[in-house]
């Protein structure tokens, strides 16, 4: 992570295809077209155009053609999100694809790519952050790197020159345990133990100095499983989970209806103007109950369960979030809340993770929301 493996990956490609090729069609392949204009692009383009490459891209084709000296090469951009991308790029005849975080993408759309790439002197570059050992690419293209006659080139944030060296120990102090060998040593390594071991009481449960200035529910729901309500109030830059709702409909032995579990939000709300509800995007007849009655405005909570592990482990070191007294169920999970050491990938054991998953849902939705985003600053007020 910030290595600049992505800066040096795609100028070495773009090079290396001006130099050798001329006529040709490239790929650019990222986890969505608007990741590779982003990452890849956008930054590559300063950066061509400066060193007198002509770049012209044309939006609405997803392609861009690069030219120097008379050569010009078309390189088309890919977002390899799920199986269903492999057919996006089937069918097209290639002299080189480069596969950023080809790690996050599914194995058909790498191998799709792959084999797109049969004109004489064709070369493949990845790039990729490292992931479980179990992981096929790992398996298949690290382990066997002479085999397939690929250079295996390791980065580190040292590599990158533009980082200060404060900025790199920032950087070292935000991740432990797997994800800082993965991130910061660049070691493909299992994750195991506690998911979220930087967990203190002492350092994390607190209650906010003065009266919140806004509020948020977040929503984690089950029928029989348990359903986890968190309240949380903004103060001097921080956000407090005030209380908390947590009902388990196996231990009470009678579940709630959307309604009983309605009546459980409009309590823990009390008379305080709540600007959204972050909520499990797969609760659809929970979320029609919250719209139905038209008192709260019910926002599909942000779901990459990695993605919101790390940012809820980065938001608990750097003080972004802190945990009330009162709620005992969210302070419980966190002793309880381990990495599955049985699963094939990266999965939280299916237990104990029911507050987990609304802080998870509240860090990812608002706590990593850009200042701009509608949902910050618009408020609803009940009645």
């Amino acid at each position: 992570m910030r290595s600049g493996k992505t800066t040096a990956l795609a100028l070495g490609f773009v090079f290396w295809a001006t130099f050798r090729f001329q006529g040709c069609s490239f790929a650019l392949c990222g986890k969505t077209i608007g990741g590779v204009r982003r990452n890849l692009l956008l930054p590559l383009c300063e950066q061509l155009r400066a060193l007198h490459f002509s770049v012209t891209e044309k939006i609405s084709k997803s392609y861009a053609d690069i030219s120097l000296n008379g050569r010009t090469n078309r390189f088309y951009f890919f977002g390899g999100k799920d199986e269903s991308a492999a057919a996006l790029i089937q069918g097209m005849t290639l002299a080189g694809v480069l596969l950023d975080e080809c790690a996050l993408m599914p194995r058909s759309f790498v191998e799709q790519a792959i084999a797109r790439c049969s004109v004489p002197g064709a070369k493949l570059w990845f790039s990729c952050n490292p992931g479980p050992p179990s992981h096929w690419f790992y398996r298949e293209w690290i382990l066997k790197a002479k085999e397939k006659r690929a250079l295996y080139l390791h980065f580190t944030m040292r590599d990158n020159a533009s980082l200060s060296p404060a900025v790199r120990a920032r950087y070292e102090r935000l991740y432990s345990g797997a994800f800082y060998d993965r991130y910061v040593k660049g070691i493909w390594s299992n994750a195991q133990g506690l998911i979220y071991p930087m967990f203190e009481p002492a350092l994390h449960v607190a209650a906010p100095p003065d009266a919140p200035e806004r509020f948020v529910i977040s929503c984690d729901y089950g029928t029989l499983n348990p359903t986890s309500f968190g309240l949380w109030g903004l103060c001097r830059g921080c956000w407090y989970r005030i209380a908390e709702s947590y009902y388990d409909g196996r231990k009470t032995g009678r579940p709630r209806t959307d309604e009983e579990h309605y009546q459980a939000l409009k309590a823990l709300a009390g008379d305080r103007e709540i600007e959204q509800i972050v909520i499990d995007p797969s609760a659809a007849s929970f979320i029609t109950c919250i719209r139905r009655h038209g008192e709260f405005r019910a926002v599909k909570a942000k779901n990459d369960v990695l993605s919101g592990i790390r940012r809820t482990a980065d938001a608990l070191r750097n003080g972004e979030i802190k945990i009330g007294a009162g709620c005992c169920d969210a302070i419980r999970e966190f002793s309880l809340y381990v990495w599955d050491e049985k699963a094939s990938h990266d999965t939280p054991r299916k237990e104990h993770d029911h507050a987990m998953d609304d802080i998870r849902y509240f860090v990812a939705t608002v706590v990593d929301a850009p200042e701009d985003d509608p949902f910050l600053v618009l408020s609803v007020h009940r009645g």
